[in-house]
């Protein structure tokens, strides 16, 4: 018995990261539909010049493509996206409970440093990366495709097969993925270290479980945390988006993530890197809220 006794069985971990990923998915789900909107938004602020703003892009926007233009290229996230979200999740648990076993075994205690939770959302974001890489590639070039008879792409898998036809599956469709890895472990290192510890924190002053936090509660600092991440990451997005909507051959703008870091610094300096930051603020409040909540939520249900 003794320190054995409390560390999880193998069958109980494997049905717990079943669990974990079926939550994800789930709040991957709501991720999308909140989101969609303004990630279209930032994405043209951040790939093209022809916007003053957030305000001006959603009006012409709007104007000249319709409602509906607000959620083009949505089938490949709201699969995707669901997917991409279960892997964060299970990947983050996952690590979390390896490290839980390793305190165990070393200190009697399987509480986790703020250390071993960045950590986790890291390896978390880096396991995710596989799939949002072209994921979010082929939604960049759908959001950013001209309008109407013009248009280049008829849908995810028209532009996934044009993308690898292109450079091949790694350099076409995979385009982007060295900066992908970075922004993703940063990403998630930072939001669920800050999610963790406002739960955390909230729990102990309130003297209660973590499970007891309330769901209110538990959607504030999901939303705090979802500002966290990408103020923490958003260059990395930047220099990510520049490269997958970039042309091919002859109309290739970048060599690869270091020449656009070099090329936008010196053409627009370190604004250059925060264009789209507001909507992606607005964002990310309600889709990273709504995400944990309803994972939080999903967790609670399945137990």
């Amino acid at each position: 018995m003794g320190i054995e006794a409390e560390l999880e069985l193998p069958e109980h971990g494997f049905k717990r990261t079943l669990k974990d990923l079926f939550a994800g998915a789930v709040g991957g789900v709501a991720q999308v539909l909140l989101g969609q909107p303004f990630d279209i938004i930032k994405v043209r602020l951040q790939t093209t010049q022809h916007y003053s703003g957030a305000l001006d892009a959603a009006t012409r926007i709007w104007k000249h493509e319709g409602p509906l233009a607000f959620y083009k290229g949505t089938l490949t996230p709201l699969i995707g996206i669901g997917a991409c979200v279960s892997v964060q999740f299970g990947g983050f648990h996952y690590a979390r409970r390896v490290f839980e076993t390793q305190n165990t075994i070393n200190s009697g205690r399987p509480n986790l440093s703020y250390a071993q939770y960045y950590a986790s959302g890291a390896f978390a974001g880096i396991a995710n990366t596989v799939l949002s890489s072209p994921i979010e590639h082929i939604r960049i070039r759908l959001q950013t495709q001209p309008h109407g008879a013009n248009r280049l792409y008829n849908g995810p898998v028209d532009c996934m097969r044009k993308l690898s036809a292109h450079e091949g599956v790694l350099r076409g469709l995979y385009r982007g993925a060295g900066v992908t890895f970075l922004r993703e472990a940063q990403a998630y290192g930072v939001w669920f270290t800050t999610f963790e510890y406002l739960m955390n924190m909230d729990a102990k002053r309130n003297k209660i479980e973590r499970k007891d936090v309330s769901t209110l509660k538990v959607a504030l600092y999901g939303g705090l945390a979802g500002e966290a991440l990408w103020i923490a990451s958003y260059p990395f997005d930047v220099v990510k988006s520049k490269l997958q909507s970039d042309g091919f051959g002859p109309t290739q703008k970048f060599k690869n993530a270091r020449d656009c870091f070099k090329k936008t610094w010196r053409a627009e300096g370190v604004r250059g890197f925060w264009k789209g930051i507001g909507p992606t603020c607005l964002r990310a409040m309600p889709v990273s809220a709504g995400t944990f909540a309803t994972v939080e939520v999903t967790m609670r249900l399945i137990g």
